[in-house]
């Protein structure tokens, strides 16, 4: 009789879904997919739940309770019947409401838990926030970030972390096959309105990029209290016609909207490993970002990207009106960012994430990582 097949690990995975279709959110449900199809079993642990009843949502501070409760019932089951949890964290509340709960339920239920840490502002964070918040690390058997970035900055804080980058789907996220010709050069913004991705700045340069090139346009991809503001700045700034803001975009058509790009801008004052660079390299877009964060680490300036200081429209309008014209330049950038993107696919962090799962948890994995 044949011996019985090994039992398949089974993975917690503690994190966001869509909506919203934000970095942390696509990249939770893309990994659950993916180490589906390696064999594992995963369960969804999922911290943004829609409300019950749904009315609560708009209300401050009961909403919290009424999602924290039946998220911590979620955690106590989901830790009874998995191996291991993996747990998305980020800063600021999000921390403390999501992430330390999953490991403590995970130190209780005695499974080991890896905090897979993906926020841009973990220094200021954990600057000022309490030992508490620096207790949810310690507890961690496993602390991986997907940046060489914060993992300097945890080992300031006397923290070891391993680095696993993030993933980009080279499927989905490709060079369009044939653009149709189209009148005046399309630059494309992938963030969230939000104070932090500075979208005010990257208007302020379109509206210098405009100067130069009138039939320019901008697609402002993303959503957020900023909304208004940004509108009323686009309108002052003369260019409210040429801008298209997009609102929500499903991350399945995201692909299309690069296609059709000539430059990608990221305008952030925070980030750590921002998908959306990636994304942009896979489809073949010259990428314009400023210089922040864990920025430089996957972004060469003048070989994958151009790179600019933060909050500075001039200098973001002078590197866009560059490659967008210069087709040399784009061209290399493209080259360059295509190869580059190459690092960031499954196979090649697939072996990665399954020997950190053997490693916790002694599980023979088929561990192998693409070339």
């Amino acid at each position: 009789m044949d011996a019985a097949a090994p039992r398949p690990l089974r993975i917690g995975l503690v994190g966001p879904l869509p909506p919203p279709f934000g970095g942390m959110a696509n990249q939770t449900r893309q990994l659950a997919r993916l180490l589906r199809e390696s064999g594992l079993q995963v369960d969804i642990i999922q911290v943004n739940a829609p409300y019950v009843p749904t009315w609560i949502g708009r209300v401050p501070i009961a909403r919290a309770a009424f999602r924290l409760i039946p998220y911590l019932f979620r955690l106590w089951a989901a830790a009874g019947r998995v191996d291991l949890f993996h747990v998305m964290a980020n800063s600021g509340w999000a921390w403390y409401l999501h992430a330390c709960p999953a490991v403590w339920m995970a130190k209780l239920r005695r499974i080991p838990v890896i905090v897979n840490y993906r926020g841009g502002g973990a220094e200021t964070f954990f600057s000022t926030a309490g030992p508490l918040a620096r207790a949810g690390l310690a507890w961690a058997d496993a602390l991986v970030t997907p940046s060489g970035f914060l993992k300097t900055v945890f080992e300031r804080f006397g923290f070891q972390a391993r680095v696993i980058p993030n993933i980009v789907d080279l499927q989905q996220f490709r060079p369009a096959a044939c653009r149709p010709e189209v009148a005046g050069k399309h630059v494309v913004i992938t963030r969230n309105l939000e104070p932090i991705y500075d979208i005010a700045s990257a208007l302020e340069a379109f509206a210098r990029v405009r100067a130069r090139l009138p039939e320019a346009r901008l697609t402002v991809a993303g959503t957020g209290p900023e909304w208004e503001r940004l509108q009323t700045l686009a309108r002052a700034l003369g260019i409210r016609e040429a801008v298209t803001f997009a609102g929500r975009v499903d991350n399945e058509q995201m692909p299309l909207l690069y296609q059709s790009a000539d430059a990608m801008l990221n305008p952030s004052r925070v980030d750590n490993m921002p998908i959306s660079i990636l994304e942009a390299f896979a489809s073949g877009v010259p990428v314009v970002s400023t210089d922040v964060g864990g920025i430089p680490y996957i972004a060469e300036h003048g070989r994958t990207a151009l790179l600019v200081k933060p909050g500075d429209a001039k200098g973001m309008a002078d590197a866009l009106v560059q490659v967008l014209l210069d087709t040399d330049l784009a061209a290399r950038l493209v080259r360059n960012g295509l190869e580059e993107a190459r690092r960031y696919r499954w196979e090649a962090v697939r072996g990665l994430w399954l020997a950190e799962y053997s490693r916790l948890t002694g599980h023979a994995l088929p561990i192998r990582t693409g070339t």
